[in-house]
Formats: C-alpha cells, structure tokens, sequence
C-alpha cells in the first residue's frame, strides 16, 4: 500500500458485491444526523440558542447539496465532516466504526501553529528545495495562510477560533486527504531568518507509519502514565491523563488506587509544600473522578458546595436519551467497582426524564446543585497547606475542563497553556447510522448558568512557554512559581 490509512471508515465492499451509491449513502446518513439532533439534542428546545434549529437545517442542505457531486467515500467522509463541523462543537461527532484505507498524499513537510498563532514547518522530509524546520508560512497560491487553514481544514474541524483546535488540527493543512470541496495548494510562500522561499509543491505518498509520526510532530502533547509520585522537595505529583468513566477500564484500574493512597495519606498530601494536579494528555471522560480527587484535598463539604459547573442543567428527555441513563445505572449497578455516586446520579435523571416524558415536557430540569452558584466560605472548605497547581495543556476539554473548574473554584492555580474548551452542551450518546459506516455522537443535556462560557477555554494563571513534555522543566518552572 502506497499511501496512509485516513482513520475514518466505511464498510469495505467484496468483489461480488455492487458499488455503493455514495451519493446516496451521504443523503441518507446526513438526514439521519440530522433527525437524531431534532430528536435527542436539547437545542431545539434551548430559549437561550434560537439559532440552533435554522443552524442544522442549513448545514443539512449544504450536504445535501454537495451530494450531487459525491461519487466515493473521501467525498462522503469530508461532506458530513463539514456537516459536523457546523456545530462547533466538540461534542457532536462523527464516530466512524469500520475503516476503509485511504491513500494520502503530502508534499515532503507539514506546518503546525506555533505559540504566536503563526503556521510554521514542523517536520521536513530529505530533498531539496524544502523549507526548512521553523519557517513561516506565508501564503499558497496567493491566499494568505490563515485564510487557507481555515478554509481547508477548520470548516471541516469547527471550532476554528479556538487555539487549542488549530494546534491539534493545524497539521492537516498539508495532508491531501482527497477532500473534493477544497483545493490543494500549488505553489506556496514562506519566510525563514528574514529572507523568502518560493516552493511549487510535489506531492508524493504518505505511508501509515510516517503519516503517524509526521502529523504527531505538528501538535506533540505529553500523554505521562496515571501515577503519583513524590519530588525532591516534597511536592507531591500526581499524572492524571485520562478521566475514563468505564469501572472496569485501564484507566480506573490506576485512578483508583491512586486515590485510595491519596485519601490514606491525606495528613502527609495536604502538608506537602506543594501539590500538582498534572492533566497534560487528559480529554475528558467522567467528572467523577476530579469530584473524588477534590474530596481527599479541600474536603467533602467543600466540593458539595463549590462544584460551579452550572446552576442548572436541561436534560432532553427523549426515548432514546432516557434508555441510555437507564442503561447507565444498570451497567454501573452489575459492576462490583460501581460508583454509589455515579448509580445514584443515573437514577435521578432517568426519573427525571421519564416525569417530563409523561407530562409531555421536552426538556427536564436538575436544579438540585442550584446552590453552588454561590461563593464558596472560607469555612466551607478545608483548606489544604500546601499551593494546588493544576497543570493544563491545549488538549483539555470535557471532564477535564470540569476538573479545572472545580479546582480552581477551590483555590487551586491553573499553570502551562490555554485549555480546549466546550459549549454547553453535554453528556453524549451514540447512535448508528443507517449505512453501518459510523455513529453521530449527540449531547443530552445543556448547563445553565455555567461560570465558564460557551467554547471558552480555562486560561492560566502562568503560562508555561517551553516543551510540555519536558517534565524535569515542567518540575523546575512550577517549583518557582510564588507559593501565595
């Protein structure tokens, strides 16, 4: 195979099999999407987004419309990847299930975004006539090179305008990927120790195993093993990479005990001259876990009252929304490390749901955390000893952005780079499409009056400029940080 596996997919189709109308694959799915955010998304019933309902009936027709020029699967891909992206959400997406190889192509370097905003060579393959690591990239083709990124590959990524989704996808900007909406460049400008550079592109095939290291060099990002440990001065460090809420997964495997040995050694946590809340790798998953982390740390009362994620939140209370919370509390009742929390919190909002259902009401309120809308009291938390940094890195969102919230309500100072960042909405569940190929990802619920805003990332007190995977750095910069 001369090319990369795009990880996207579709159903492979066997010699005797007839050809798949991808044409009409796209219509169907795309409607189908459609249909599931009309059915189970709170949007059309938020007050607050009177938008939303004329925003997907919009993006639904232009899919529809570059349908007729569709005849294969990168055409099918890349129009409900721009269909999607029309959210600008995170948390509405295309879960793609089964993939079918895709043969890519780049001309010999990639770019990514630097710490400036500006797009810069990060990776440059032998040969002549390439530009260099670290130049600048100007323009191709005569479109300048904001515009061009945000044309190729933010309006099929959304979220264009945060930093932290052009640094995770400002990559693929070199990448053909055989998008038929755009057009690769041709001929591109870049500048490099204040003199210019005219490149005429070749492109060539870009292999699986290079492909993986290539575009992992346009955005590096730590992913450090959950772990705690104990540094030189006593800071206590703890990794926390990944907040995935399955009782039986990895990841509750080396949380678990983690926090077991936390709240054992809770006199000896809170008297150390510092504590790192380290979350460089995490994207989310469930908030539970930073719930019990802040726990061992500031105490009970103080968490019941200073979870600030909203005032309120508006679950959709459709068919299939309330099956899934059923399911929910169902599977964390069979497992014996079922969180009692989680069980209980799955059981309150099916209920919930199935009220509004039978009053006929789309829309079923939690208001009962109204009261962490309020400033938290001295008195109300228990205040450890030693200064709580919480280290983020641009790939922070979901449940990790819970954490931060919480953390930093709790006195905790936010350190390193600017987070990812969410819209209100929440809490996802997947459904299949109708060609087998994927499952759109939709939210259930919508918070109300959250402190954070819509799509705003958490921003850092100190901001850290160097390699974030540089953890002797890391340790040297945070043990310098004031301690008040």
């Amino acid at each position: 195979m001369k090319g990369a596996i795009l990880f996207v997919g579709a159903a492979m189709v066997g010699a005797a099999d007839a050809p798949r109308d991808w044409s009409a694959t796209l219509r169907t799915d795309a409607q189908a999407f459609h249909d599931q955010v009309v059915e189970d998304h709170p949007g059309p019933y938020n007050r607050l987004d009177p938008g939303f309902v004329a925003a997907n009936d919009r993006a639904l027709a232009l899919t529809l419309t570059r349908a007729r020029q569709v005849r294969d699967y990168p055409g099918y891909l890349w129009a409900m990847r721009g269909y999607v992206a029309h959210f600008d959400d995170g948390h509405v997406a295309l879960d793609i299930k089964k993939p079918e190889p895709i043969a890519l192509e780049w001309p010999g370097f990639l770019t990514g975004f630097d710490g400036a905003g500006r797009q810069v060579v990060r990776t440059v393959a032998e040969g002549a006539g390439l530009p260099p690591v670290g130049a600048m990239l100007v323009a191709c083709d005569g479109v300048p090179a904001d515009a061009l990124a945000a044309r190729n590959v933010g309006a099929f990524r959304g979220r264009w305008q945060l930093s932290s989704q052009r640094a995770t996808q400002g990559g693929r900007l070199f990448i053909d990927a055989h998008n038929p909406f755009v057009t690769r460049p041709a001929r591109c400008t870049f500048r490099s120790a204040g003199r210019r550079q005219d490149v005429t592109l070749a492109w060539r095939p870009l292999s699986d195993d290079e492909f993986d290291t290539r575009f992992a060099a346009t955005a590096p990002r730590a992913r450090p093993a959950i772990g705690a440990r104990v540094l030189a001065d006593g800071t206590r460090w703890y990794s926390i990479s990944d907040f995935d809420g399955d009782p039986e997964g990895a990841t509750a495997k080396a949380l678990r005990p983690m926090i077991a040995e936390m709240t054992r050694d809770r006199a000896g946590v809170v008297a150390a001259p510092r504590i790192v809340l380290d979350l460089r790798g995490n994207g989310g998953g469930s908030s539970e876990w930073s719930q019990q982390i802040a726990r061992v740390i500031w105490g009970r009362a103080g968490v019941d009252k200073a979870d600030v994620n909203s005032d309120a939140v508006d679950w959709r209370a459709s068919a299939g929304n309330l099956a899934v919370l059923q399911e929910y509390k169902a599977q964390w009742q069979a497992s014996p490390n079922g969180s009692p929390e989680a069980i209980a919190w799955a059981g309150k909002i099916a209920n919930g749901m199935a009220r509004a259902r039978a009053a006929g009401e789309p829309l079923w309120r939690d208001d009962s955390d109204e009261t962490t809308v309020e400033p938290v009291s001295d008195a109300a938390v228990e205040p450890p000893a030693a200064r709580v940094f919480v280290l983020t890195d641009w790939g922070c969102g979901s449940a990790c952005l819970d954490a931060v919230d919480l953390w930093t309500a709790l006195g905790a100072v936010q350190v390193g780079q600017d987070t990812s960042a969410d819209t209100l909405y929440m809490d996802v569940r997947e459904k299949p499409l109708p060609s087998g190929i994927g499952e759109a990802v939709i939210p259930m619920k919508v918070y109300r009056g959250r402190k954070r805003g819509s799509n705003q990332p958490a921003i850092p007190r100190y901001r850290f400029t160097g390699d974030m995977r540089d953890d002797a750095a890391l340790e040297g910069w945070i043990a310098g940080l004031p301690r008040s």
